[in-house]
């Protein structure tokens, strides 16, 4: 048996957490920069709001609907993601993290799963104020598709489907488009042969499905089927490539000004690898223009660099940021957004060490270790490299953009 935990408008349900007050009140979460909508609380979809909606069309709506808007807070919402996956892995045999918000659970041999969740789903609540539903079945596809029941059908926020003729009314119920595992190609496809729900999807032939769908759509129907096609994954791969980029509330011109947003995405990219337990072997610095503003130069510069020794040492990788960085710049742009990207990942456990390296790399990792443990113990930031800077002009706030009266 499976349980598909799931935040409620996660990111908006953040923001609520630390503003108490705006409970039953509308609440968006905006992009990088503000740009668009990409969380919104259910007065905010009641009225109308739209995921991915540029601000900028919707501003004066937002405004006369008293809506209270949020720049993203990343660092706010994976705190309280990582507390909720600890309670989540405490009261189960075995955990998948799928998301920031969402989390597969193993409840085999649970005597009473839909009680146990109810529970779960209490304690979550009490100790994060982050409000979940949980979808109980065999597969992993029912219990998303549970799990959606859950969230806007139920006052529980707990929906077991286990039964064989519950199962088939929720698929009849179910549009394709809305399950997951179908995306667009696939669900316009389907459309076109007439099928529908997520009923007529389960009854296809395999041969059929492998002709249209390949093999992720024979899966996807046996997991209708109830027949699991996929266990449960406990630790993440390790990623390939990590990025930390951002467009900037204002146009940044000076190499200064460019120098510390730069110096903390890498160093950004730096902890994220020392996480997973990897080394990169390259790093890729870009800088851009707006390339919709008239009257304006483009410039989108990119450099790509090669470490002698893979690395996650974030001094190394800042050094070499700021190499790059002078490499790209040009005075007479206006710079809008800019980032790094780390590629060619690889084990630290089995990076070959160069003669030629201008550091000690066991030294240079002891004192990682050491920066990474204050910064967990007295909160991410406390410890940090000067050039990182304590400015913050180019970030977003983490208070709302407006509020409503």
């Amino acid at each position: 048996m499976i349980a598909l935990a799931d935040c409620n408008n996660f990111f908006a349900s953040c923001e609520r957490s630390i503003h108490p007050e705006l409970e039953g009140k509308p609440i968006v979460v905006l992009s990088n920069n503000d740009g668009c909508i990409i969380a919104r609380s259910n007065e905010a979809k009641a009225l109308g709001y739209k995921m991915g909606e540029p601000v900028f069309k919707v501003k004066d709506r937002l405004i006369r609907d008293k809506v209270y808007m949020f720049s993203a807070n990343v660092k706010l919402y994976r705190a309280i993601s990582q507390k909720i996956m600890d309670i989540l892995s405490s009261e189960c045999n075995a955990i998948e993290v799928y998301s920031i918000d969402e989390a597969f659970m193993d409840f085999t041999d649970v005597a009473a799963p839909g009680e146990k969740a109810i529970l779960l789903r209490e304690q979550v609540l009490k100790e994060t104020k982050i409000p979940i539903s949980i979808g109980i079945a065999k597969t992993k596809v029912l219990a998303k598709l549970g799990s959606n029941i859950a969230k806007k059908h139920t006052s529980t926020g707990v929906f077991l489907l286990t039964n064989n003729d519950l199962i088939e009314r929720a698929l009849g119920y179910f549009p394709i488009e809305d399950l997951w595992g179908v995306g667009r190609r696939h669900a316009k496809m389907l459309n076109e042969k007439g099928i529908f729900q997520a009923s007529q999807l389960a009854k296809l032939e395999e041969p059929w499905l492998r002709k249209y769908m390949n093999i992720g759509g024979v899966r996807l129907v046996r997991e209708l089927n109830g027949i699991s096609c996929s266990n449960l994954v406990e630790t993440r791969a390790a990623k390939k490539s990590i990025m930390s980029s951002r467009s900037f509330k204002q146009e940044l011109s000076s190499l200064a000004d460019l120098n510390e947003p730069l110096t903390n995405f890498a160093s950004l990219c730096a902890y994220k690898l020392r996480q997973q337990k990897s080394c990169a072997k390259k790093l890729g610095v870009f800088i851009q223009t707006n390339r919709f503003k008239p009257n304006t130069k483009i410039h989108n510069g990119y450099i790509e660099v090669i470490f002698p020794t893979a690395t996650n040492d974030s001094i190394e990788i800042i050094k070499a940021t700021h190499k790059a960085l002078e490499e790209l710049y040009q005075s007479d742009c206006l710079y809008k957004r800019a980032g790094v990207v780390v590629s060619d990942i690889i084990p630290d456990s089995i990076v070959q060490l160069s003669l030629f390296s201008n550091h000690n790399i066991v030294k240079r990792t002891a004192l990682m270790k050491v920066y990474d443990s204050l910064n967990s113990k007295m909160g991410h930031g406390t410890l940090r490299l000067c050039v990182q800077g304590t400015e913050k002009d180019w970030s977003p706030s983490n208070e709302p953009i407006a509020f409503g009266n």
